[in-house]
């Protein structure tokens, strides 16, 4: 079996998109591919600076492997993150073409159907964050916002003033406090906000337990992989699984049945990254409770050959791209 890797830059649509008063104006991401018996199978990953990962560091697990393995053997020789993600990817890919089955066929999944994901919004300024609120409110049933800080409430409530139809999550990403979740959580359900996604630093999150949670809570950065799950009892009401922290396919949908054990609702989530990215969350997304697979809908270009949108529907990827 060989590996090659391909570092590419995706390029945002409409040239950046501001996150939290950061304009970004493109994402890294590595694409690997593995060969074997003259099949071809790819995955990609986004390694992403908050969770402490780099093309350098990617490139540097991938560069340890031994000469042989097997997709099995990933989690004794890669930790949970995008290294793990896109090699597991990519050897479900390839299983998939030695089969000549499609992937969900070989994990014992239903076939996949089209899922509703919600859209996200720059926050470039607030006149844009406005149109964009509008235009995207008529297609997409959730939206969501990325915000630091507990000074949210104008900007909620402007898109709450352009899209009154549609429901809003909120991704706090750690910047609040316990006495700012509890303060903000009733006004914001009054502006249709469903959720707030991670709230608190994951450090400090034994802070939410046994406290009542007028809006639910949805841990991101403190649920990285299944071994998470049990501190999160009581605290969380909902994880986001993006196979960028789980580490792949194989381990997302065991972290996705894992957390509904525990009574946890699930979030199929990702990065800002391509088709090929989000073509295996697609099958992670299945009867999920929320979805946020709308990377590839952000981006200028998305490489070779795209998902088909239908509206608010991501549908699963064609042979062609992935799986």
């Amino acid at each position: 079996m060989r590996i090659e890797t391909f570092h590419r830059r995706l390029l945002y649509r409409a040239g950046s998109f501001t996150i939290c008063d950061r304009r970004l104006e493109h994402v890294d991401s590595i694409e690997v591919v593995v060969t074997r018996q003259g099949c071809r199978g790819r995955g990609e990953c986004v390694p992403y600076p908050r969770y402490g990962e780099s093309i350098a560091s990617v490139q540097g697990q991938l560069d340890q492997l031994p000469p042989t393995f097997t997709r099995q053997d990933l989690p004794t020789l890669l930790r949970a993150g995008p290294a793990r993600n896109a090699l597991d990817c990519a050897l479900w890919d390839l299983e998939a073409k030695l089969a000549g089955r499609p992937v969900w066929q070989l994990a014992g999944l239903e076939k996949p159907r089209p899922v509703a994901t919600m859209r996200t919004l720059s926050t470039e300024t607030p006149e844009q964050l406005a149109r964009d609120a509008a235009r995207f409110g008529r297609i997409h049933h959730i939206l969501k916002l990325l915000l630091n800080g507990p000074d949210i409430l104008p900007l909620v409530e402007l898109v709450h003033a352009a899209a009154p139809s549609a429901s809003i999550v909120v991704d706090a990403r750690e910047s609040w406090t316990l006495d700012d979740y509890l303060s903000l959580a009733p006004r914001l359900a009054r502006l249709k906000v469903i959720m707030i996604e991670q709230p608190l630093p994951a450090k400090d999150d034994e802070l939410l337990a046994g406290i009542r949670r007028p809006l639910p809570v949805c841990a991101d950065e403190s649920c990285h992989e299944i071994l998470a799950l049990p501190r999160l009892r009581g605290r969380y009401d909902a994880v986001n699984i993006k196979l960028d922290k789980a580490g792949g396919l194989t381990a997302a949908l065991a972290l996705r049945d894992a957390a509904r054990r525990e009574g946890l609702k699930v979030m199929a989530g990702s990065l800002i990254s391509s088709s090929l990215a989000t073509a295996p969350a697609i099958l992670v997304a299945q009867g999920a409770d929320y979805v946020d697979l709308d990377g590839p809908l952000l981006l200028q270009e998305d490489g070779a050959g795209a998902i088909r949108t239908v509206g608010p529907l991501i549908c699963p990827a064609t042979p062609d791209i992935w799986g």
